[in-house]
């Protein structure tokens, strides 16, 4: 792929210890619905020349417990994939364990992360995702029962800051992470009520960091490029990045990362049109091969179309067109359609995916009276819904 050449020296970085694994350059894909599965996570690794930590889209606790078919699906992992990450998310302290021994004594997975950033309302109404820190017994209920079930794997956790601006949990939410035996911590520096919406915090990972200095902790939010990575650890001294929206059309932004903390100046990637229409082509191919089926394959590599063409000049009718292929000829016989020699464009970079903010918080009835009492959680809050 085409590269940009940049003249200012980047400093490398420490590598990052999760438990026995080493993730050297410290950088973690953040998990995904819809998106994080196998084919994505392929992607990714092959352009960071598998460097980094590729986490699974999240597993809802109980539906693993059940061995629900689809769950059971989405925790296969490549031979290739190491360490195999599963992020789960649970709201019972006793499934949740259950799910976690059950990774750990049938060797499912080397590492486990639980999701604590889920701002979606049809779960925070529940008490689930990142609701649920503010009920801090609960949490604590919880991550030990993760911990304790986990025996020698390591268990890592991500949340947000709190529920809004005047209930912020992350800072107790740390300590009790340090307390029950977390390896380490993602903040992403938004609160529930934004959502995707307006700047993340990078001041709230800062003090994060200083609060636990035991454990690494990573920042997440607002990483659109390598330099946005690098900065973020410069300004703020957490231990990591974790990467959600940023690589939405850019599994190649996972090259960059690699080459930025390592020093590299000279292979940061900047594809042509030709090249991302590869790119496009091999993510639903990949699709279809892991689904089963080409056509279900290209139907669910549909959300992808406008993440990957954002920039290029691509016109509104074409990429209705190629939004709606169901076939890999009918993809690529669109995409040859286009001028391929176009390059990268300026401007390109930038957010992407949910961009919603200042929502109303939607919690159960009482759910702010006290922030101890774990009443009022129920299974239905366990819903397949990612974030964070």
């Amino acid at each position: 792929m085409s590269t940009l050449t940049t003249s200012a020296p980047h400093p490398t970085a420490a590598p990052l210890r999760i438990g026995p694994h080493t993730v050297a350059p410290p950088v973690v894909l953040a998990p995904m619905a819809g998106i994080t599965n196998a084919p994505f996570r392929t992607l990714c690794r092959e352009f960071s020349g598998g460097k980094g930590l590729f986490v699974s889209e999240m597993i809802t606790t109980r539906a693993l417990v059940e061995r629900n078919e689809k769950t059971m699906q989405l925790i296969h992992f490549d031979a290739t994939e190491t360490p195999r990450s599963i992020q789960l998310y649970g709201v019972d302290p006793v499934t949740v364990g259950k799910a976690v021994r059950m990774i750990a004594e049938e060797g499912l997975a080397d590492h486990i992360d639980l999701n604590f950033g889920c701002p979606v309302p049809k779960v925070t109404r529940k008490g689930g995702g990142s609701a649920l820190p503010y009920k801090r017994h609960l949490l604590r209920a919880i991550v030990r029962e993760a911990v304790t079930g986990a025996g020698d794997l390591p268990v890592t956790m991500k949340m947000r800051k709190g529920l809004d601006d005047d209930h912020l949990t992350y800072l107790d939410a740390g300590r009790i992470a340090v307390e029950e035996g977390v390896t380490a911590i993602a903040l992403h520096g938004r609160t529930t009520a934004q959502h995707y919406g307006g700047t993340a915090d990078w001041d709230a990972i800062a003090r994060l960091k200083e609060h636990v200095p035991e454990i690494p902790v990573l920042g997440n939010g607002d990483i659109w490029s390598a330099e946005d990575a690098l900065r973020m650890v410069r300004e703020t001294g957490c231990d990591g990045v974790v990467v959600g929206r940023g690589c939405l059309g850019r599994p190649w932004l996972f090259a960059d990362l690699v080459a930025a903390f390592e020093g590299r100046t000279d292979s940061f990637v900047r594809p042509t049109l030709r090249e991302v229409a590869d790119v496009m082509v091999r993510h639903a191919t990949l699709l279809g091969e892991w689904i089963g089926d080409e056509a279900r394959g290209v139907i669910d590599f549909r959300k992808h179309v406008a993440w990957y063409l954002k920039g290029f000049a691509v016109g509104s009718e074409m990429r209705k067109r190629l939004a709606v292929t169901s076939s890999l000829e009918a993809l690529r016989a669109g995409l040859d359609e286009l001028d391929l020699d176009q390059p990268w464009p300026a401007g390109a970079d930038g957010p992407r995916g949910r961009t919603s903010g200042n929502n109303r918080v939607v919690l159960p009835d009482g759910w702010l009276k006290d922030p101890y009492d774990c009443a009022g959680v129920g299974e239905d809050a366990e819903l397949d819904t990612s974030g964070g």
